[in-house]
């Protein structure tokens, strides 16, 4: 059995593997192949991957010698013609906006795992790859709002006067929220958090955080633990109740996002020119559309003085960490379903997990949203 990982493209400093879980690997059997300079960005030669028994060779060698690809980005349309059937594809696919690609997987009886879709249910969440990669989404948030910020964020007293603390403004409270919210308290800033859920309240309150509590009717979460899509009247009640809050932090960091779907306008123009000039939002959905008016992926904005930061790839600012339990996940998710007698992978389309996660198997769509909309 041969696992290939092949090196990311030049915008993605995270991979798929590391020299712990590389070992892990081997002690079951499994040879382990990486495209030649996967991880010297990250100061990990090919030497030091040879020196553990992993052989390194060309990408084109390593689709065709590949019995299963992981990686972090999907593959392209084009390096699919070089994989062979019944390939196990894992990666980061992107699913409900790359149909053609996912046409193809299952047109070239390729199968594919979407790390997006891991339930998030307690068996699971060792593979789970979108809550590790939130977890440092939300921490690198806080430290670029920070560095762009021209104040500190704790209070201060000095000699020459006492120094307020900075307010910090979190919108969602789902993994990368709390952990923007722990971080920002960590720092010493003056956090307040407000969520569609009012049963994550206890949560932001154990973080010494306040919870703002805006009546926007009835709502609730997935039995993902995702909040659910609100009404348009819904996301208005929430916005004029946020605008008060906005207008007074020195920091907003807004995280809401629904899978598969464009991201919810939540900050308005009108609600950033509220807002001091020289104060820092950061977009951490702008990659899906964007919870704020006027953010742009990849690039930090100015509006009436006021900066929004519009970084796509949070968790790769933290390259080597987000590497660590990315290629964590994706370990736990091949352990839970190899077969130590036969030495393969088992995917069996009822098991709870793989009924979700698995896009396309044996040339048949598995996971029951993916089935509905490629018919």
């Amino acid at each position: 059995m041969n696992i290939f990982f092949p090196k990311e493209p030049d915008n993605e400093p995270r991979v798929a593997l590391t020299i712990e879980t590389a070992i892990k690997f081997q002690k079951k059997g499994i040879k382990i192949l990486i495209e030649k300079n996967l991880s010297n960005h990250l100061g990990i030669t090919d030497k030091k991957f040879e020196e553990h028994g992993v052989k390194s060779v060309s990408r084109q060698d390593g689709f065709s010698d590949a019995d299963i690809i992981c990686n972090v980005r999907n593959l392209s349309e084009e390096e699919l013609d070089l994989v062979k059937p019944s390939t196990l594809v894992v990666s980061f696919l992107d699913p409900f906006n790359e149909k053609s690609l996912v046409k193809k997987i299952n047109d070239k009886e390729i199968s594919a795992i979407s790390m997006e879709l891991i339930p998030r249910i307690t068996r699971a969440q060792k593979m789970d790859a979108l809550s590790s990669q939130a977890n440092l989404a939300g921490y690198s948030a806080v430290i670029l709002a920070s560095n762009e910020l021209e104040k500190a964020l704790p209070m201060m007293m000095t000699a020459a006067g006492t120094i307020s603390p900075s307010k910090v403004f979190v919108i969602g409270v789902g993994v990368a929220g709390l952990q923007a919210i722990a971080t920002a308290k960590r720092l010493g800033a003056k956090v307040e958090a407000f969520d569609t859920r009012p049963v994550v309240a206890e949560q932001v309150k154990s973080l010494g955080a306040r919870f703002l509590k805006i009546d926007i009717g009835e709502t609730g979460e997935t039995e993902q633990g995702y909040a659910k899509e609100l009404t348009k009247d819904q996301i208005n009640k929430q916005q004029e109740g946020m605008k008060k809050a906005c207008a007074s932090s020195d920091v907003v960091i807004t995280t809401a996002q629904v899978f598969g779907r464009p991201a919810p306008t939540l900050v308005t123009k009108e609600m950033v020119s509220a807002m001091s000039p020289g104060s820092v939002i950061v977009d951490m959905a702008v990659g899906t559309g964007g919870n704020v008016e006027g953010s742009i992926p990849d690039q930090i904005t100015e509006v009436d003085g006021v900066k929004i930061i519009g970084n796509t790839n949070l968790p790769g600012e933290l390259p080597v960490h987000s590497s660590q339990v990315y290629a964590s996940n994706i370990y736990n998710l091949i352990e839970e379903f190899w077969d130590e007698e036969t030495k393969e992978l088992t995917l069996d389309e009822k098991d709870e997990i793989l009924s979700i996660c698995l896009i396309s198997h044996k040339k048949e769509y598995i996971n029951p949203t993916i089935k509905e909309i490629m018919q």
